[in-house]
């Protein structure tokens, strides 16, 4: 298990977040990414293009942060699904 406890910090660069990002889901030794919903929003662009099932990435809450059901990405994905199945099968 890769841990990066406190990787970021208030000097962390936007890039540096990118490259790590970039670095975790194309390492096949990863299964999961926690990445917390703020650091998540800084590199929006990045997790809303993930389109992989391995490795999952999982958006938590931060101790600082709150956590806001409408910025997932996964949660959104998965209202999606469940919207275009319910119109698929006539059911709303």
């Amino acid at each position: 298990m890769l841990e990066l406890w406190n990787f970021i910090h208030t000097e962390t660069t936007v890039k540096a977040i990118e490259d790590a990002f970039k670095e975790f889901t194309t390492k096949e030794d990863i299964a999961i990414v926690l990445i917390s919903q703020y650091v998540a929003n800084m590199i929006r662009f990045l997790v809303d293009s993930y389109n992989k099932p391995v490795p999952a990435i999982l958006e938590i809450p931060s101790k600082d942060h709150p956590y806001d059901p409408a910025h997932d990405s996964v949660l959104s994905r998965v209202k999606y699904l469940f919207s275009s199945e319910s119109v698929a099968s006539g059911r709303r």
